[in-house]
């Protein structure tokens, strides 16, 4: 049950009839995990703060550079050198001290990724790193957890909701078959990045964990693409892929 105070807090949100205050208690109970906490894991680790997400955990093992603080908008100036899953729990508790954050500063892989994931109800991949999100995707697949996937290099940003619960669903490996496609290529450092992309991005990975926590509308369907220098958006029905390494043999 919610005090007086949380339902205040959360006031505009239980305003929504497809929340209500049952769908915000649902927010209450949940558990997202949040892998990176650069561009795209700071406007979601803010707003799944913000909107009650009772239980977050945030994993990253890379410290704040003063070249992240262009677009990183967890993370300030006296954030410089400290680790950045740290940094973004001490902004996420400062936003909403009921909020129970455990931050992990480390590259979590292998079998701790796989019962981490197994022990959450959503999973936001917010890497930059072809290999992590081939990880995630396979250990949010093995649990059968839903995986919203975003990405932002340039000017141009991208959207997709994998989830297993779904017979017809697709995976990342579905929509990206493995390859020997280079970490660089998604590389900010090497193409650069515009700032307020990856919040838009970020903030869109937000609300898809915001429907899938709190019952809310239906997921996102398919990939969309955005193009920030026409602001066009364009949307791909994906299938999935009957050879899928990864998840042909869900059934």
């Amino acid at each position: 049950m919610m005090d007086d105070q949380a339902l205040l807090r959360y006031s505009r949100q239980i305003l929504l009839p497809e929340v209500d205050i049952e769908g915000q208690e649902r927010l209450q109970t949940a558990h997202a995990l949040i892998i990176g906490a650069g561009g795209l894991g700071s406007p979601v680790a803010l707003y799944l703060a913000a909107a009650g997400v009772g239980r977050i955990t945030i994993a990253d093992a890379d410290q704040v550079e003063l070249s992240n603080l262009q677009r990183q908008i967890a993370h300030q100036q006296a954030s410089i050198g400290l680790n950045k899953a740290h940094s973004a729990q001490a902004s996420m508790l400062a936003l909403n001290p009921h909020c129970q954050v455990n931050a992990l500063a480390q590259h979590v892989e292998g079998h701790a990724l796989e019962q981490l994931v197994a022990s959450v109800d959503v999973v936001l991949d917010c890497t930059d790193r072809f290999s992590s999100r081939y990880a995630v995707n396979a250990a949010a697949q093995k649990a059968g957890v839903p995986l919203v996937s975003g990405a932002a290099i340039r000017f141009s940003g991208q959207l997709a909701v994998f989830d297993p619960r779904a017979p017809d669903c697709p995976c990342y490996a579905c929509l990206y078959p493995p390859d020997d496609s280079g970490d660089e290529a998604l590389s900010c450092a090497e193409s650069g990045v515009m700032a307020p992309l990856v919040g838009l991005i970020g903030c869109f990975q937000a609300v898809e964990a915001f429907k899938l926590l709190s019952g809310a509308g239906s997921a996102h369907q398919g990939l969309s693409t955005f193009d920030g220098l026409s602001g066009q958006w364009r949307h791909f029905q994906v299938p999935r892929d009957p050879a899928c390494p990864v998840c042909a043999q869900r059934r």
